[in-house]
C-alpha cells in the first residue's frame, strides 16, 4: 500500500494494514531465480555470447588406426580424446616397430591402403593382396603391455597379438611391425609436452597434437584451383569437414559450438610429406600438394618459431565440453 493509502486510513482511524506475506515470499523469489540465472551464465558461458553461423557439418571422420584409411560416420561421440562411434575411437590404435616406435606414412606409405570396418564389437582391416584381419574391440588383458614412443613422447598400448603383427610385417614387407591399442585408462601424452607449457591441458593418445583436426571443403576447393592434379580430403585426414563458409575461414574461428559440443582453436596444422602420398595408391609424390601449399600458406613471420617452413592447412581444436556431433548440424563461432 502507498503513502497516500496509509494516510488515508490515518484520517479514519483505522490502523495500517501490514503488507502481505506473500508480496515478501514474491521477492525471495525473484532474487533466487536472478541469482539461478546468474550461476546458469556462468556454468554456460557460451550463452553470454552471440553464436554465429559459419557453417554446416558436411562429414566427419573417425581414423581408428594411425595412418590408415578412415571411416565416414554420420554421427559420432566428441570425448576430451577425440570423436567415438561404438568401439571405434580416433587414433586410438598404433603400428610400432619391434623397439616400440611408431610408424606412420610419412615412413610406410602403403598404410594408407589399409581400410577399417567394424562389425560384431570387432575391427576388420583390409589390405590389398592381404586376408581380411579381425580384431577385437577389447583386448584380453593378458596381452602385454608395450612402451611406445609417439613423436619422442613416451606412451603405453596394449599389444594386439602375433597375428596383427604378422599381417602388418607381411604387408609392408619392410621389417617387422607390431600394432597396439591404447586404452583409457591410460596416461595419454600431454599437450603441454607436445607443443608448450602454455597451451591449456589436455590428454590425447596416438593423434599428431591434438583429438580434433577441422578443415572446410572451400579450403580444399581453392587448393584444387592450384593444382593439375586434384588432391582429395583424404590427403589431409580431418576428423570434422565443415560446408557453407569461405575458403580458410576457419583460420578465424577461435572457438566452436556443434550440437552440445564446445571446442577451442589450439593452433594450425602444419603440413608435412604425408600429405604427399596418394591415398588410392600408397605411392609418396615427395612434391605435391606440398609444394603448392607453401606458395601460399606460410604462417605470418611472428608465428615463424612455431611453424618453421610448414604451409598451414586446418585446424587442430581441444575439446572443452564434451557432447554428441551429426552430419548436418550447424557450426556456430562463439562470439565475446
Amino acid at each position: 500500500m502507498g503513502p497516500a493509502g496509509s494516510s488515508a486510513l490515518a484520517r479514519l482511524g483505522l490502523p495500517a494494514q501490514p503488507r502481505p506475506g506473500w508480496l515478501g515470499l514474491a521477492a525471495l523469489g525473484l532474487a533466487a531465480v536472478a541469482l539461478g540465472a546468474v550461476a546458469w551464465l556462468h556454468a554456460r558461458p557460451w550463452r553470454r555470447r552471440r553464436l554465429q553461423q559459419v557453417g554446416t557439418v558436411a562429414q566427419l571422420w573417425i581414423y581408428p588406426v594411425k595412418s590408415c584409411k578412415g571411416v565416414s560416420v554420420s554421427a559420432a561421440e566428441c570425448t576430451s580424446m577425440g570423436l567415438r562411434s561404438g568401439h571405434l575411437r580416433d587414433r586410438f590404435w598404433l603400428v610400432i616397430k619391434e623397439d616400440g616406435h611408431m610408424v606412420t606414412a610419412r615412413q610406410e606409405p602403403r598404410l594408407v591402403l589399409v581400410s577399417i570396418t567394424y562389425e560384431n564389437n570387432r575391427l576388420i582391416l583390409e589390405a590389398p593382396g592381404m586376408d581380411q584381419l579381425a580384431l577385437p574391440s577389447k583386448l584380453p588383458s593378458s596381452n602385454a603391455l608395450q612402451d611406445c614412443r609417439v613423436f619422442g613422447l613416451d606412451i603405453k598400448g596394449r599389444d594386439c597379438g602375433d597375428e596383427a603383427a604378422q599381417w602388418f610385417t607381411n604387408f609392408l614387407k619392410t621389417e617387422p611391425f607390431r600394432l597396439v591399442q591404447f586404452e583409457t585408462n591410460m596416461k595419454g601424452r600431454q599437450s603441454e609436452k607436445i607443443l608448450s607449457p602454455s597451451v591449456q591441458n589436455y590428454e590425447v593418445a596416438y593423434p599428431d597434437c591434438s583429438p580434433i583436426l577441422v578443415l572446410s571443403e572451400a579450403s580444399l576447393a581453392d587448393l584444387n584451383t592450384r593444382l593439375e592434379k586434384k588432391a582429395k580430403m583424404e590427403h589431409f585426414r580431418p576428423n570434422i569437414i565443415v560446408t557453407g563458409c569461405g575458403p580458410f575461414d576457419e583460420d578465424t574461428w577461435d572457438e566452436l559450438l556443434i550440437g552440445n559440443v564446445e571446442l577451442k582453436k589450439v593452433m594450425a596444422c602444419s603440413r608435412c610429406i604425408l600429405t604427399t602420398v596418394d591415398p588410392d595408391t600408397g605411392v609418396r609424390d615427395r612434391k605435391e600438394p606440398l609444394e603448392t601449399l607453401k606458395s601460399y600458406r606460410l604462417c605470418d613471420p611472428s608465428e615463424r618459431h612455431i611453424y618453421k617452413s610448414s604451409p598451414l592447412f586446418g585446424i587442430y581444436y581441444l575439446v572443452e565440453k564434451c557432447g554428441s556431433l551429426r552430419v548436418g548440424e550447424p557450426v556456430y563461432r562463439m562470439v565475446q
